[in-house]
């Protein structure tokens, strides 16, 4: 056919796309390979839903914990219960790390009690209550306690103390006396050993304190 000019119509099969653009209807190409768009197949060997593998959480789960601070054998052991590890692999793997020095409960008792004393003021019975929440055994708990002697108990006691004395100044003597005792049963010091303190620290000061009727011995906890 031609049209009115003479030219031939264009047939059916003529209607490409013009020069230098897509047509309308032209697919897209698919990427090439290494295209970060190309999919991969999937690995036939591990599907997706496959569970994973107990141990392999449970080590993950152990390292981050270790990684954070030190830990005892007996927090992780609660940890993997709380993530529900089956208690024989949770053994497993943990007698694993004990055996390779990954835990050592001697030696986390032994840093607690040091770090305990210098960093927070804790006397030896708080101490030994705090190791008892964390899972050390009672005698583990003693050979570490044993590093903290008596002086060095009652110096970190006055010195406690001497760092109170500025915020307790203008209370009534016995009210600050048993203030500063207080504070001191509560780090888990004995009270024979906080009375006399404090009252050592306040003759110190030029204020003398002598409580006829000394408070009820104050829980550690």
């Amino acid at each position: 056919m031609y049209d009115s000019g003479g030219e031939p119509a264009p047939g059916r099969g003529d209607r490409s796309p013009p020069q230098g653009g897509r047509g309308t209807g032209s697919r897209q190409r698919s990427p090439r390979a290494g295209d970060p768009r190309r999919r991969r197949p999937e690995d036939p060997g591990r599907p997706a839903d496959r569970p994973a593998d107990p141990e392999a959480v449970a080590r993950e789960i152990c390292l981050r914990l270790l990684t954070a601070q030190a830990r005892s054998r007996a927090e992780l052991a609660a940890a993997l219960t709380r993530r529900g590890i089956p208690p024989e692999v949770a053994d497993r793997l943990l007698s694993r790390f004990g055996a390779v020095g990954l835990i050592d409960d001697r030696a986390f008792a032994e840093a607690f009690v040091a770090s305990g004393h210098s960093t927070r003021g804790l006397a030896r019975r708080a101490l030994s209550h705090e190791l008892e929440r964390r899972g050390i055994d009672p005698a583990t708990a003693s050979e570490a306690l044993q590093r903290l002697d008596e002086r060095a108990e009652e110096d970190t006691a006055r010195a406690l103390v001497g760092r109170r004395l500025p915020a307790t100044e203008g209370l009534d003597p016995v009210l600050r006396a048993r203030r500063l005792v207080g504070m001191l049963a509560r780090k888990g010091y004995p009270p024979g050993l906080a009375y006399r303190v404090v009252r050592e620290e306040l003759a110190a000061i030029g204020e003398c304190w002598d409580d006829p009727d000394p408070p009820p011995e104050i829980e550690t906890v």
